[in-house]
């Protein structure tokens, strides 16, 4: 169903955000390829607020659209809502970084919003951040409650990765691999 853009309200209790550089690159993604949107419309319950697509809306109205195509949630309970909206932005898979690498243009991957490690650049140039929007990102990360630290293997590498790191969770009874690396980090650090 394709309505005004305006009657489609944001929902306050998404936890999820878009910040910077990463929104401007949705919204050239959404100019370049509207289409999409068509086959991946924003969620929304009976008062048409977001359940699922409230960074897409900002994006649509940040490129200027008029209309949004919708799917209406009828009939669901508050729990159900709030169910999809954490569900609607999990990340339950994760990217074959060989097939990337070996399948996929580096450079128009990452221009349709998919960040590379630098390893993905070695006969091409890396796209360029702006250093304001560098800057900018750096402080929010330096300021962060939660931090993440992200590891590049190859498939070999990181099949034995895992294997170890189970060794390790099973053998000093640890429940998950944050544990894993805070326990190595306490043993080994300096």
């Amino acid at each position: 169903m394709i309505v005004d853009i305006s009657k489609v309200k944001y929902n306050p209790k998404n936890p999820r955000i878009i910040k910077d550089y990463k929104f401007k690159k949705l919204v050239k993604s959404l100019k370049d390829f509207p289409e999409m949107l068509e086959k991946r419309p924003i969620v929304v319950d009976e008062d048409m607020i977001v359940l699922g697509g409230n960074m897409r809306l900002k994006a649509c109205h940040a490129a200027g659209f008029s209309t949004v195509h919708i799917l209406v949630a009828e009939g669901w309970t508050d729990e159900q809502k709030d169910e999809f909206i954490i569900k609607d932005n999990s990340s339950f898979g994760e990217w074959d970084w060989d097939i990337l690498a070996n399948e996929w243009n580096p450079s128009q991957i990452n221009d349709w919003g998919l960040d590379l490690p630098k390893v993905y650049f070695e006969d091409e140039q890396e796209p360029q951040l702006d250093k304001d929007i560098f800057d900018h990102e750096l402080d929010t990360y330096i300021n962060a409650k939660i931090k993440q630290i992200t590891l590049y293997f190859n498939s070999d590498e990181y099949e034995k990765a895992i294997e170890d790191l189970e060794k390790i969770r099973d053998k000093e009874n640890l429940t998950d691999n944050t544990q894993v690396f805070k326990f190595l980090i306490k043993k080994y650090g300096l």
